[in-house]
């Protein structure tokens, strides 16, 4: 087969095992990136190995897998954003800064503790914690609608802290890349705070005021999916913007251009033509393309132990994290639980850092598993978790209910009115 042919059939063989991994994950009430993640494993070295079969003699065809991979992480970026309302982030102000706050500080620091006690350089380790502070927002807001508690106190402080704390892991990657090798000192600190600075400028300007008028024009004009590919260049060259003016990485760009194209008046049709596009190729290949980057082989006995030791302190710490800043907003201990329970999760944010961090040396191929296999067990004990605490309260506020009408008190406070 000529190359070409090569890349098409593993992307077929990719995209077929990936859909069917996450309907049968979504059939065990699961979320479908989890079955992603599963199949990306089992196509990888760890099991088949399937880029390195006999029948596939291209040198470069993992090189093309991982780009259109890549393209993948900045459409769901740009999803991510879209999704998202300024609004959304007045709303819970004091819950979500709180809690957001302390539940990326929290396993931050736990995990670069973590990653020092295994003898880790310390720029490892930092980068270490830094991919156990995301929380995947999809993740946390699917299982609230499944237990029908989206709207109440806690599934909006959950969801909004969540929102928050993604946003913060985000701009810590990027101050870290920006940073590189320079250090942490005020010379190197300086220059990529205006970088940034310039750019989140540049960018919100032009979002703000430019965009919607120019998106508006651009929709008038006779080409076809004008509105969805004028999106898809904004987006690239934001991700490319914030690479070349920011520093930043480029999914901080394309998250930034979604949530400025989701003040336009085109929003529904980009979001609905951009998610098809995205989840029906591009998006399920990133997912599987991080289990072929996985090789469990490599994974020692010192390994086992960073590996018990990263998904303990990621589950802790963000029950500690963002329970503790709930519990300072007024949350009951119950809330507090619940909210601290529901950022357990973890999703396409922490494998993108991850991935970053492999990328650029910061993990090690035998590091990386560990990352993995958290994100692994933080989605499949969230749900029941989340659940188990739902129920309890429901089931306290149906023995409460009974008894305090049992009482005179309690009789005749509920038939007068009130003034």
């Amino acid at each position: 087969m000529t190359p070409f042919l090569q890349f098409v059939l593993v992307s077929a063989i990719i995209l077929f095992a990936a859909k069917a991994a996450g309907y049968l994950s979504t059939r065990l009430g699961q979320p479908s990136v989890l079955g992603e993640l599963l199949v990306g494993l089992l196509l990888g070295p760890s099991l088949i190995d399937l880029i390195h079969l006999h029948i596939f003699t291209d040198t470069h065809l993992g090189e093309f897998v991982y780009e259109i991979g890549e393209l993948g992480v900045l459409i769901l970026m740009f999803l991510a954003g879209m999704e998202l309302h300024i609004r959304d982030f007045v709303r819970n102000t004091r819950v979500s800064l709180l809690s957001g706050s302390l539940g990326v500080i929290v396993p931050v620091v736990l995990g670069a503790g973590v990653g020092l006690l295994a003898h880790m350089p310390l720029d490892s380790a930092l980068f270490l914690g830094l991919s156990l502070g995301a929380t995947s927002v999809s993740i946390s807001a699917q299982t609230l609608m499944e237990l029908n508690v989206l709207r109440t106190r806690v599934g909006l402080g959950l969801l909004g802290a969540a929102v928050f704390d993604d946003i913060l892991v985000i701009l810590f990657l990027s101050i870290f890349l920006a940073l590189g090798d320079g250090g942490l000192t005020p010379a190197t600190i300086l220059p990529v705070v205006l970088r940034m600075a310039l750019f989140l400028a540049l960018a919100m300007g032009f979002g703000l005021w430019i965009l919607p008028r120019l998106s508006q024009r651009v929709v008038r004009l006779p080409i076809s999916q004008a509105a969805l590919s004028f999106a898809i260049v904004i987006m690239l060259f934001y991700g490319l913007a914030a690479e070349v003016v920011g520093g930043m990485a480029a999914i901080t760009g394309t998250f930034l251009a979604g949530l400025m194209f989701a003040r336009t008046s085109e929003k529904g049709q980009i979001e609905s033509g951009l998610r098809a596009l995205g989840y029906g190729f591009f998006i399920p290949l990133f997912f599987v393309n991080v289990g072929l980057a996985v090789d469990l082989h490599l994974i020692r006995l010192e390994t086992i132990w960073v590996m018990l030791g990263v998904i303990l302190v990621a589950i802790l710490g963000k029950i500690l994290g963002a329970g503790l800043g709930a519990r300072i907003s007024g949350y009951s201990w119950l809330e507090s639980l619940q909210l601290g329970i529901g950022m357990i999760s973890r999703g396409e944010v922490g494998l993108i850092v991850a991935t970053v961090g492999l990328d650029n040396g910061w993990l090690s191929p035998q590091v990386f598993p560990a990352i993995v296999a958290m994100v692994l067990v933080t989605t499949l004990i969230t749900p029941p978790l989340l659940r188990a605490t739902f129920v309890h309260q429901e089931k306290k506020q149906k023995v409460e209910i009974p008894e305090a009408a049992s009482t005179p008190e309690a009789s005749v406070e509920t038939l007068e009115p009130k003034s």
